[in-house]
C-alpha cells in the first residue's frame, strides 16, 4: 500500500505501535534512540501526534513497516475525513466494492454500486474515492470480510455515544426466542424484516439462525434480509456488513440482502412486505413519530397509539409486515407495558390475541444499560382468522445475576450471565411439554385476568414467587452470607490494623508509566477490537477464551464473549488481537469504567480502551502495581477531555517509587483489599437477595408458626 498523501493525517504512539505491529513501549525506544524519528506535529507532551506520511517513510526505511499493521495505516485517514456520515459513506462504498467483486461483478468506479441490495453511493469526493481504492486493494490481500469488519468496528467505536447497536448475545437470543416462538417447523423462515435495522446485527443475528435451514421453506429460496433505516449511512452500512457475511469467493451468497433508507412509520420503503418474521429494536421516547399525520393510518388495527407511545406505534407497524402466522420479537422500554396512555391498545393485542408473552430482561442487556428492557412476541393472527390465545406468557428475568468470581472487577451495573439468561428465556418459551423443566419465575396468565383498568403487563406483578424452590434458594444464600462475614471478619482483622500516617514520607516520590514504559521496567499493550462476527456467546468449550470489552466492565467485569483457542492464538501472533498473561495487570482507558487489576485468569482477550501491562518481575510486583495504578486520585489527574469521551491517559497514570521488597508488603496489602471489595460486593448483592426474598415470603402469609 502506498504512503499517505496527506500529511494532515496524524496517529497518536499507541496507532504507531499497531501498525508496526509491536508494542508501545517499542515505539517509545525508538522515539528515544533514533534522532531520526519524525517529531511530534501536536498533541501534547503525554499524548503527541505524528504524521502519518512521516511515520511512514521512517518505519519503511528502517525496515520496521509490517504487513500486519497494513488496515492500522489506513484507519487514520478515515478518521481525517471527519464527520460520521462522511468516514461511514466511504467505508459502505469501499464494503459495496468488495461485495460487488466476492460476487464475481467487475469493480467499476467506488461511487457507482449497483449490484443488488447494495445502496447506491455517489458524489464520493477524491478523498473518499482515494480511500475507497485503498481499502478494496488492502482487503485483497487480507481477506474482504475481515477488512469492512475492521473498518465498520472501528467506526462504530469512534461514534459510539451516536449510535445505538443491539450486544450481538441480545440478538442471538432474539432470533431464538422467534424461531421458538412459531408454530411450524424451524426451517420454514423464508423472509426476515427489520423496519429499524441500524447496522445489521439483528439482520445477521437472523441470518445465522436461519441460513442453514431454509431449504425446508416451501418456496425453496435464499433467505431474504430486508431492512431499513432512517440514517442512509447506517442503512448502507448494514447492507454492504449482511452481504459480505453471506458471501465467498466462488460460490452463490447464502441469503439475499435488502436494506433500504427511509422513515419507516411515514413512508416506509417495504410497504407490500409480509415477512416470516421481524426482529426489531426500535427508537425508544421518540415524541416526533407522526402522530398528526399518521391518525388515520390503517396499520393501527389495534387503536390509534398516543402520542407519547411511538413503541406501540412500532409494535403495530411490525404486526402489519408479518405474514399469516408470522412472528415478531421487538425489544421494548418497561414503561410500554404499564404506562396508563398506552393501556386501549395493549388490551386490544389482547383481545386479538397476537400478543403472545412478554419477557423481562435483566438491566444492563442493551442501552439503556441501566433499565431493564421487555422483549415483547407477537404473532400475526394465521390465515383463515385467529382463535383468542387463553393467556399470555410472562417471564421475568431481571433478576438473573451471575455468580461473582474472582475475575468481577467493581461497577454500578449488574453483570449479564448471557448463557444463564439464553437458558432460562429458552426454556419458559419452548413449545410442548415441557412445564415439568420450565424455571419457576414465569406464569401463564389469562388474558381475562389482564383485561383490568391497568392492563399491565409488567412480568414481575403476575409471576408468583416460588414457595420451596424459594426457600431452598434463600438456605443456599444464607450458607453463602455466612461465608462471606467469615471472610470479612478475617479481613476486616488485616486491614484494621494498617494505621495510615497521613503523611507522604520525605523523598518517597512518584513514576508515571511513562517514565516506567521508557526504562524497560514495563512493556503495554493496547487492546484491540475482534473483527466483527468472531466473537461467540452462549455455552464455551473449556478451553475457550474469553473477551473482555469495556462494556462488559461496566456491566460486571465478567466477559460476555470468547474465542476458541486457536483463534485467539492465532490472532495473537498475527498482531490483531491482545491476549493477556498471568500476572499481567489489566488497566481500563475509558474513565467511567476505570479500573485496575491483576489478571489471575488469564489468557484473556481485551477490546479496544483496555491496556495490558507487563511489568519486569525483578523490578515490579504486579500487584502493587495495579494497586496504585487504581487509585480513584490517579484516575482524575491523568483523565483527559480532549475527546466526546472522557478517557484515561494510562501513560499518565503514577507509581510509587519503592524497592522490589517493600513493594512486595504493599502489593500483599493491595490484594487483600481487592478481595475484601469484591467480599463486600458479593455480601453486598447476597444481602439483597435475601432481604427481597424474605420480605416476599413474609408478604405471602409464609411466617414460621415456630418462630418469635
Amino acid at each position: 500500500m502506498p504512503p499517505s498523501a496527506d500529511p494532515s493525517v496524524s496517529v497518536t504512539l499507541a496507532e504507531i505501535a499497531r501498525i508496526a505491529g509491536v508494542g508501545r513501549a517499542a515505539v517509545s525506544n525508538w522515539r528515544r534512540r533514533h534522532d531520526s524519528f519524525p517529531a511530534p506535529v501536536g498533541g501534547t507532551d503525554t499524548s503527541p501526534q505524528f504524521a502519518l506520511s512521516q511515520v511512514e517513510e521512517w518505519l519503511r526505511r528502517q525496515g520496521k513497516l509490517d504487513e500486519v499493521g497494513s488496515r492500522e495505516r489506513l484507519w487514520p485517514e478515515f478518521e481525517a475525513l471527519g464527520d460520521r456520515d462522511t468516514m461511514g459513506t466511504a467505508i459502505a462504498a469501499a464494503g459495496a466494492r468488495l461485495a460487488r467483486e466476492e460476487a464475481g461483478h467487475a469493480a467499476g468506479p467506488p461511487d457507482a454500486d449497483t449490484a443488488e441490495g447494495l445502496p447506491y453511493h455517489t458524489g464520493l469526493s477524491e478523498a473518499q474515492r482515494s480511500l475507497v481504492e485503498r481499502a478494496v486493494g488492502l482487503a485483497r490481500k487480507h481477506g474482504a470480510r475481515d477488512t469492512f469488519d475492521f473498518l465498520l468496528g472501528r467506526w462504530l467505536d469512534t461514534h459510539v455515544r451516536q449510535i445505538g447497536v443491539t450486544p450481538r448475545p441480545l440478538a442471538a437470543l432474539m432470533a431464538k426466542v422467534a424461531e421458538l416462538s412459531r408454530d411450524g417447523e424451524v426451517g420454514d423462515v423464508g423472509t426476515v424484516l427489520d423496519p429499524a435495522c441500524g447496522t445489521g446485527g439483528l439482520l445477521l443475528a437472523a441470518a445465522r439462525q436461519w441460513a442453514g435451514k431454509v431449504d425446508a421453506h416451501p418456496s425453496g429460496v435464499p433467505l431474504k434480509l430486508l431492512g431499513q433505516d432512517v440514517d442512509p449511512t447506517q442503512a448502507a452500512l448494514a447492507a454492504v456488513r449482511i452481504l459480505l457475511a453471506g458471501h465467498s469467493p466462488g460460490r452463490e451468497a447464502v441469503w439475499e440482502v435488502d436494506v433500504r433508507s427511509g422513515n419507516t412509520l411515514r413512508a416506509d420503503p417495504h410497504p407490500d412486505v409480509r415477512a416470516d418474521v421481524v426482529l426489531c429494536n426500535p427508537p425508544f421516547n421518540e415524541r416526533d413519530w407522526g402522530y398528526e399525520e399518521l391518525a388515520t393510518d390503517a396499520r393501527w388495527t389495534y387503536g390509534l397509539p398516543p402520542r407519547t407511545e411511538p413503541e406501540l406505534a412500532w409494535t403495530q407497524h411490525a404486526l402489519s409486515r408479518l405474514a399469516p402466522g408470522g412472528t415478531a420479537v421487538l425489544l421494548m422500554p418497561p414503561g410500554v407495558a404499564s404506562r396508563r396512555a398506552g393501556r386501549r391498545v395493549r388490551a386490544g393485542l389482547l383481545r386479538s390475541g397476537v400478543l403472545r408473552a412478554v419477557v423481562a430482561l435483566p438491566p444492563g442487556a442493551a442501552p439503556p444499560h441501566s433499565v431493564a428492557l421487555h422483549l415483547w412476541i407477537l404473532r400475526a393472527p394465521a390465515a383463515g382468522g385467529a382463535g383468542t390465545e387463553a393467556g399470555v406468557l410472562l417471564v421475568d428475568a431481571a433478576g438473573i445475576q451471575p455468580e461473582l468470581s474472582g475475575g468481577t472487577q467493581r461497577t454500578g451495573r449488574a453483570a449479564i450471565d448471557w448463557p444463564l439468561l439464553h437458558r432460562r428465556v429458552v426454556s419458559a418459551i419452548q413449545p410442548g411439554d415441557k412445564d415439568r423443566d420450565r424455571p419457576a419465575d414465569h406464569a401463564v396468565v389469562p388474558v381475562i385476568d389482564l383485561l383490568d383498568d391497568e392492563v399491565d403487563l409488567t412480568p414481575a406483578r403476575h409471576v408468583p414467587k416460588p414457595g420451596t424452590s424459594a426457600n431452598l434458594g434463600l438456605r443456599h444464600s444464607w450458607n453463602r452470607f455466612g461465608t462471606l462475614l467469615h471472610e470479612l471478619r478475617d479481613l476486616t482483622a488485616t486491614l484494621s490494623a494498617l494505621e495510615l500516617s497521613g503523611e507522604e514520607p520525605a523523598g518517597q516520590g512518584t513514576v508515571t508509566v511513562g517514565d516506567l514504559l521508557r526504562a524497560g521496567a514495563m512493556t503495554m499493550r493496547a487492546g484491540q477490537q475482534p473483527a466483527d462476527g468472531a466473537v461467540r456467546t452462549g455455552d464455551a468449550p473449556d478451553d475457550a477464551v474469553p473477551v473482555l470489552t469495556v462494556t462488559d466492565v461496566l456491566a460486571g467485569g465478567r466477559p460476555s464473549g470468547w474465542l476458541p483457542a486457536s483463534e485467539a492464538s492465532a490472532g495473537e501472533t498475527a498482531g490483531t488481537l491482545t491476549v493477556t498473561v498471568p500476572e499481567e495487570v489489566v488497566v481500563v482507558g475509558a474513565y467511567r469504567a476505570f479500573g485496575a487489576w491483576v489478571d489471575t485468569d488469564a489468557p484473556t482477550v481485551l477490546g479496544s480502551q483496555l491496556f495490558a501491562l507487563r511489568a519486569d518481575p525483578t523490578l515490579l510486583d504486579p500487584w502493587f502495581l495495579a494497586g496504585c495504578l487504581r487509585a480513584p486520585a490517579n484516575a482524575r489527574q491523568a483523565g483527559t477531555h480532549a475527546s466526546t469521551s472522557s478517557r484515561i491517559d494510562v501513560r499518565r497514570l503514577q507509581v510509587l517509587r519503592l524497592p522490589l521488597a517493600e513493594q512486595r508488603r504493599y502489593g500483599e496489602a493491595f490484594r487483600r483489599l481487592t478481595a475484601f471489595e469484591r467480599s463486600l460486593r458479593e455480601a453486598r448483592t447476597i444481602g439483597g437477595e435475601l432481604v427481597d426474598g424474605l420480605t416476599d415470603g413474609l408478604a405471602a402469609g409464609t411466617m414460621p408458626r415456630d418462630w418469635s
